[in-house]
């Protein structure tokens, strides 16, 4: 019989794990854009968005509170449960990362905590209507990212219509960066909180925190803080690789339009009043990518590749929460 301060030791371990492997899985929704238009080096952006994940991380506690009530309630979210939810996200982010598909830690985590609650208690554990508002963001940013990116751009096109394209990009190098940085500042505002309230869940089933506090400790924020730049650092190069030229051929007035476009969106979702909600950086900058391209033409999109994202995006939840489930059951076996 494993102890309870045991196991919290291990959720810790495996939530700061998940941190990591999500920094460099989703390093490329940062920085796949201004490495593949060169307006930046691979290494100078990937330090950069590391530092600004760390700092994104620090500043807010709204997702993570959302992710600690509105799937399971903290009372039925046992070390047991949390455990096999993270190991069964880590093993389909791990999956994707090395096929080089840009799928969603956001979708991997919800779906392995879903799989995980159903395997130990039944369908009735689950929160449907927090679940219900979870899953329409996770569906609903992604077109937001499409059309936002398709006006601006469009609007970009428009301003600068008389102007030497040479002299546009090479403007427009610069911009990027700056637009580069508020994504990667926006992705650790939003997705490290998802450890943060797992993490949060795992210390009100083992009686350390009371159940109406859902806010992280101090301590929380700054393990999942650094343990997502740690793994953003480390980078992601194959989704880098899919993300920077496989959907669109980006310019560095597409890159600064679609992460400018990915920004809003994912801003809107963290940080307005009412919504703090958890969105897939990857799939809202996938979707400002081809929002971009498509304003240009819609011919210059790689369909085929988007075909493949949207695929993988489809069957993350329900594969990482069977992967989560038969987890839950082995763990079940040993302890």
């Amino acid at each position: 019989m494993i102890s309870t301060g045991a196991l919290l030791v291990l959720v810790v371990f495996c939530a700061l794990a998940f941190d990591f492997i999500n920094g460099f899985h989703d390093t490329a929704n940062a920085v796949a854009t201004v490495i593949s238009t060169r307006a930046l080096s691979p290494k100078r952006a990937i330090i950069m968005s590391a530092g600004l994940n760390l700092l994104g991380a620090l500043v807010s506690t709204g997702v993570a509170q959302t992710i600690a009530k509105d799937i399971v309630s903290p009372e039925f979210a046992t070390s047991e449960v949390v455990i096999a939810a993270l190991i069964g996200a880590i093993a389909w982010n791990l999956v994707t990362w090395y096929f080089g598909i840009p799928s969603s830690s956001s979708h991997a985590i919800i779906g392995g905590m879903m799989g995980a609650a159903i395997a130990h208690a039944g369908f009735s554990i689950l929160h449907w209507n927090g679940l219900t508002k979870i899953v329409a963001a996770l569906l609903i940013s992604p077109v937001l990212g499409i059309i936002i990116g398709f006006i601006v751009m469009k609007i970009l096109f428009f301003t600068f219509r008389n102007a030497s394209p040479s002299k546009v990009n090479h403007g427009f190098h610069k911009l990027q960066i700056l637009s580069a940085a508020i994504l990667s500042f926006n992705h650790g505002s939003n997705d490290a909180q998802k450890s943060m309230g797992i993490i949060t869940l795992a210390l009100i089933a083992a009686g350390m925190q009371a159940s109406t506090n859902l806010n992280p400790p101090l301590w929380v924020k700054i393990g999942c803080a650094l343990a997502m730049a740690a793994g953003t650092s480390t980078g992601g190069w194959r989704i880098i690789k899919t993300m920077g030229g496989k959907i669109f051929k980006l310019e560095p007035i597409n890159g600064f339009a679609a992460e400018l476009s990915a920004s809003v969106v994912i801003w809107v979702a963290t940080a307005f009043p009412g919504l703090h909600l958890p969105v897939s950086t990857t799939h809202v900058v996938s979707g400002a990518i081809m929002g971009v391209g498509s304003a240009k033409r819609v011919s210059a999109v790689r369909w085929g590749v988007a075909q493949q994202m949207l695929t993988a995006w489809v069957v993350t939840i329900p594969s990482s929460a069977l992967l989560a489930a038969m987890v839950f059951k082995l763990i079940s076996l040993v302890i």
